[in-house]
């Protein structure tokens, strides 16, 4: 279906963060915590389509009491993140990967789908005002957040006819510091995150808010993330609070759990074709938490981590549940960090990007 081009309406920040300002707060950004002086917000109604695209301030947005997002969690949102290059260039990655997952999770929770040019278009607008906050340090990024919620005002339980997508970004630090280091992590043996025809596979914000009572949970155990079973059986992996999980074989197999309640990851899908680039099998099915103990046991399994947009990819030290552990055996060359090293080397511009995964912001 054919898009019109849209014209986007620039007014820029007069309290914008001065140069000094912005340095102060690149040198330790944190992740979340500070965002850029300008964002995007593109409107949609039910008669006139997309329209009214503008650049503006970075600032509160303005609600009706009975918006339907604060009664009905009509809403999705995305994350990437912009990588500054050696020469300065700014890029980010599969971008368009993005825009179309975006799309599946509209259609799930009845919104309408932002094209992907109007995405790619967002992203490309904001850099080119607030391109100055993405870092230059290290393991450091810009953090894009774009978002879309019902905003009509009514307390019928129906489609919003009136939408809003913004775009926001935020300068962040390294996530590790001081290295990347194993983590414990927490079997939720009492909570699920999504069930089989629920809104696992869309990004929306109720899944995470089902995911937070189990992080608490996981915190009082002393670990730092949660991994979710599946809600029919408790049996069989699902993902973590905001993370894949992947299993290695040491037969060079790369294992992931398959479900319809599953978000579709896309630093999983790179990873993983990563892993096949240099000959891994990769295998995408159920899996079980009882496959996983057993594969420990016998040594079948030698390596597990996590991977998500915000820590690229996390070594798995072990699994804590109420009767039991998964201890993970200590190896000399981790098979996730050489992964990670490449996947990060492609993002900043540091490895060959073999697939044409970049794309570039600021040209």
């Amino acid at each position: 279906m054919a898009t019109q081009d849209l014209q986007f309406q620039v007014t820029r920040n007069e309290n914008a963060k001065s140069a000094e300002e912005r340095a102060a707060i690149l040198e330790n950004p944190g992740f979340g915590q500070a965002f850029t002086d300008h964002m995007v917000d593109i409107c949609w109604s039910e008669r006139g389509g997309w329209h009214r695209p503008r650049v503006q301030p970075y600032g509160p947005i303005q609600l009706d009491p009975a918006a339907a997002v604060l009664h009905y969690a009509q809403e999705i949102f995305e994350g990437l993140k912009a990588y500054r290059h050696a020469d300065g260039s700014i890029w980010t990655f599969r971008p368009d990967q993005n825009a179309a997952r975006m799309q599946r999770s509209a259609k799930r929770l009845a919104l309408p789908e932002l094209p992907t040019e109007y995405f790619l278009d967002s992203l490309t607008q904001l850099v080119a005002v607030d391109g100055d906050w993405v870092p230059t340090a290290p393991e450091t990024s810009l953090y894009l957040r774009p978002f879309m919620f019902a905003k009509e005002a009514f307390l019928g339980v129906r489609p919003a006819k009136k939408v809003n997508y913004y775009l926001i970004a935020s300068p962040a630090g390294a996530y590790f510091h001081g290295g990347v280091t194993p983590v414990s992590i927490w079997l939720s043996t009492h909570y699920t995150r999504a069930g089989h025809g629920g809104m696992g596979q869309a990004k929306t914000g109720g899944n995470y808010a089902a995911s937070l009572v189990a992080q608490q949970e996981a915190y009082e155990h002393g670990c730092a993330q949660v991994l979710f079973l599946d809600a029919q059986q408790g049996e069989y992996l699902e993902e973590l609070g905001g993370m894949n999980v992947v299993l290695v074989t040491r037969d060079n197999r790369l294992i992931t759990p398959d479900s319809d309640s599953i978000l579709e990851g896309i630093t999983l899908d790179s990873v993983l074709q990563l892993g096949r680039d240099r000959g891994y099998t990769v295998e995408q099915r159920p899996v079980s938490i009882t496959e996983w103990r057993e594969g420990v046991a016998s040594g079948e399994i030698v390596e597990a981590f996590a991977c998500g947009t915000a820590a690229v990819i996390t070594p798995i030290s072990e699994i804590k549940a109420d009767d039991f552990d998964i201890v993970m055996p200590e190896v000399a060359e981790r098979v996730s960090m050489s992964l990670r090293d490449e996947l990060t080397g492609i993002q900043y511009g540091r490895v060959e990007d073999r697939h044409g995964w970049l794309y570039r912001l600021d040209a």
